[in-house]
């Protein structure tokens, strides 16, 4: 039963209702013994484990390769999503008068930012309209231009709670020859996603939202089929095909994605990594997903009627809801926080976005919470 997992997240019983996981979400105690498992290492026995830490960090990027639907040579540790995305933004072969297709009314700034960045190179920022909280297929089609070599979208947007149809869009890329570049940490760990079948090139996420672990540590996937064109803006020692040999210096870059990791891995994130990834598999992805789906049209059905506002539409949504009580959202959030609801107010908006262990009494509480604000005049 997925109750039986809710052992593992002491934060759930120590700060109320926690309903913040578009946030930052609290890691689970094998997460906790991961880490204290190298760092006892390290602290004990110095550099001795080293073979073994390379070995676990392995099998880590085979689980994130397994979680994400492809090969383990197209998968990169990096520090952040923006990480990430900043590395196939510098490392991309862009001439003068590219453009990158985004919609930047609606994405977070870490999608935003890397592209606008390229002007100093000749690449501009085509913009795409949102519809309904984000970019789809269609408004896509009519704002792609022939000079658009790249469109840069979140699997789910962090303030709208719109949920991208990226193989919808691929399609579209396809069509007009541009690469697809994907922010998917507000889906990845609790909605199936598989690159391969959706058309993806590049997508970069970091693990302390919905995969439910630390901060300071993500993952990068580039297609094989595009790998040579990415052109690591940062090398060192670890980048190189011989990298454990320190008795020569031979300058040959590795063939996959472990050519963006320039130097001295962070083991204490990757065995974390490696711990909550091992759980959402254990789980199961797509149980996940059902459960999540499950609490939100519980808590959509609770408040109608009741005046409040909810967003977006079931088949427009992922993990997210937003929650409107005609302007006065600020108050509600000061509310629900004082009752110990862990929300979040983005964009003149209640953001809600609950995990699996999230329960129906959990949800019944904050629909009669934001029902008893909403009556009041």
């Amino acid at each position: 039963p997925l109750s039986e997992y809710r052992a593992l997240f002491p934060a759930l019983a120590a700060q109320g209702v926690y309903l913040n996981h578009a946030g930052v979400a609290p890691p689970s105690t094998r997460v906790r013994a991961a880490v204290l498992e190298w760092l006892e290492d390290v602290i004990a026995h110095g550099i001795r484990g080293e073979n073994e830490w390379e070995a676990r960090a392995e099998n880590v990027r085979g689980l994130a390769a397994k979680l994400l639907g492809s090969s383990p040579g197209e998968i990169a540790f990096v520090r952040s999503t923006s990480h990430g995305l900043g590395l196939v933004a510098e490392g991309l072969d862009w001439r003068p008068g590219d453009e990158v297709a985004i919609c930047p009314e609606v994405e977070y700034p870490s999608n935003v930012y890397p592209w606008r960045h390229l002007a100093v190179r000749g690449v501009a920022v085509r913009e795409v309209p949102a519809v309904r909280g984000g970019m789809t297929p269609e408004a896509l089609s009519r704002a792609i231009g022939p000079r658009t070599r790249l469109v840069a979208v979140s699997s789910v947007q962090y303030a709208s709670g719109h949920a991208t149809d990226l193989p919808a869009i691929s399609r579209v890329c396809r069509e007009a020859g541009a690469l697809l570049c994907v922010d998917g940490i507000q889906s990845v760990g609790a909605f199936p996603l598989d690159v391969r079948a959706a058309g993806i090139d590049f997508l970069s996420a970091d693990s302390h939202k919905w995969l439910l672990g630390l901060n300071g540590i993500g993952l990068l996937y580039v297609r094989q089929e595009v790998l040579d064109r990415v052109r690591p803006v940062l090398v060192g020692w670890k980048s190189t095909t011989d990298a454990w040999n320190f008795n020569r210096v031979l300058y040959d870059l590795k063939q996959d994605a472990g050519k963006f990791e320039e130097g001295s891995p962070s083991y204490l994130g990757i065995y974390g990594l490696g711990a909550t990834i091992e759980l959402l598999l254990e789980i199961g992805v797509d149980r996940i997903a059902d459960r999540i789906r499950s609490v939100l049209a519980r808590l959509e059905a609770g408040l109608a009627g009741s005046g409040a506002e909810v967003s977006p539409r079931p088949q427009e949504r992922a993990g997210i809801v937003l929650v409107r009580v005609g302007g006065r959202e600020e108050a509600l959030f000061g509310e629900l926080s004082g009752k110990g609801f862990s929300v979040s107010l983005r964009r003149g908006a209640i953001r809600i976005s609950p995990h699996f262990y999230t329960t129906d009494d959990e949800i019944d509480r904050l629909v009669e919470a934001i029902r008893a604000f909403s009556g009041r005049v």
